[in-house]
């Protein structure tokens, strides 16, 4: 309540003429929430709170300029309090993606996601974002030992299990740098995205790097919240691959690479994510992600099943799981 005092009290002083109310709006994973502000008229604006003694807001602010720069549709900032962690935005409104996707609407969607995605990617400048180099890609994959195993199966890898896993981690991350690099949103997903005019409006992408190319397309068709069949995700990846090699984004020349690219692109983000959700649940008590964990799963053992070179991953998540196949954890 303190918090939610500061900002009415930050509110006021940049609109002391106006009457207005607080609602909550959000929460991410993080510690930032949102509020949505309803002034007269029903205007609205969306006030973030960070507490800057867990959340720095100057990458968003710096990625919410580099994208908006870009043509898309990021929140636009009207006001910051850098001390308080408060910033003030444009309201992108209520619904995302993933409560309007269906059969009907996800051509439209899709086609609108991948046209913004070009636009960020083709505004790509090395230095203006963190590299998703191999300390950070393998730090992520390594939360899958610690929080997933360990925690969450409460299994201790013995040393010739730790040698192999690290072996593969290896080769997934001689996958992913040999990519081109662009700026990765780094969850570029259905939660994430929200129906606006113009489509999509793009939220949450504060932990922006420059990395490979096909990162952000792993988080979108690759979704942990909905899942398409495969013939329609290549459909809709061979959309995007004609849109990127029309605009001269540097995507291979020869579609069934870029697919492995993509599919390897996303083993090491379902890796994480696996650590992650389970971190979420054991260290800060968030059970909302459990239910996601076997269709994450499922993605990361169907690729595993197509790529030799994976192989020896499968075989730990059988040995890990051997009823993980029977349980719903394949399509």
């Amino acid at each position: 309540m303190q918090r939610q005092q500061q900002i009415t009290d930050w509110l006021q002083s940049l609109y002391p003429e106006e009457k207005f109310s607080l609602s909550p709006a959000s929460a991410d994973a993080s510690f930032r929430r949102y509020f949505r502000a309803t002034f007269s008229g029903n205007r609205t604006l969306i006030v973030m709170d960070a507490p800057p003694q867990h959340e720095d807001c100057r990458p968003f602010l710096h990625t919410a300029k580099l994208f908006e720069d870009a043509g898309t549709h990021v929140p636009h900032v009207y006001a910051q309090n850098l001390k308080q962690g408060f910033l003030l935005l444009s309201d992108l409104g209520n619904t995302t993606y993933l409560q309007a996707l269906h059969a009907d609407t996800a051509q439209a969607l899709y086609g609108a996601a991948t046209d913004a995605l070009i636009k960020i990617q083709l505004a790509s400048h090395e230095h203006e974002l963190p590299p998703y180099d191999e300390t950070l890609l393998l730090r992520e994959m390594r939360l899958f030992p610690e929080w997933y195993i360990g925690k969450h199966l409460g299994v201790t890898l013995n040393d010739a299990q730790h040698a192999k896993l690290e072996a593969v981690f290896a080769l997934i991350v001689a996958n992913n740098l040999a990519q081109p690099r662009v700026y990765v949103h780094r969850d570029y997903h259905s939660r994430n995205l929200m129906v606006t005019e113009p489509n999509p409006g793009i939220i949450d992408f504060q932990d922006a790097v420059y990395g490979p190319i096909t990162y952000d397309l792993a988080s979108l068709f690759k979704d942990a919240y909905i899942h398409w069949e495969e013939a329609q995700v290549i459909d809709w990846l061979v959309r995007y691959w004609e849109k990127a090699r029309k605009a001269g984004l540097p995507v291979n020349g020869d579609f069934a690479e870029f697919y492995r690219d993509y599919e390897w692109m996303a083993v090491q983000r379902h890796i994480k994510v696996l650590g992650i959700f389970a971190r979420l649940y054991h260290r800060d008590g968030k059970d909302g992600y459990l239910k996601d964990l076997p269709l994450v799963m499922a993605y990361l053992r169907a690729a595993c099943l197509r790529y030799i070179d994976l192989k020896p991953l499968l075989n730990l998540l059988d040995t890990l799981e051997p009823q993980a196949s029977k349980e719903g954890y394949t399509f």
